[in-house]
């Protein structure tokens, strides 16, 4: 499967436990680090997002104000 530049996917399997392994090479890329805190976002419809600390607080408040637009 060829991906845009700059686009990236990694197969990971899922354990017994629901717990999965971050691929090393995405680890790398993304400079996730043992014992750092993420972020993970779910969307019924669009799936999971996976996101370090850095990135936390932007994406809350774009989240928020997108929720935001639909309420009444």
């Amino acid at each position: 499967m060829e991906l845009p530049q700059g686009k990236y996917a990694w197969m990971v399997r899922i354990g017994e436990r629901g717990q999965f392994v971050i691929p090393k090479e995405a680890r790398e890329m993304f400079g996730l680090q043992p014992g750092q805190t993420i972020l993970v976002l779910g969307d019924a419809q669009r799936g999971l997002a996976i996101l370090p600390r850095e990135q936390q607080s932007g994406m809350i408040a774009r989240v928020f104000a997108d929720a935001q637009e639909g309420w009444v």
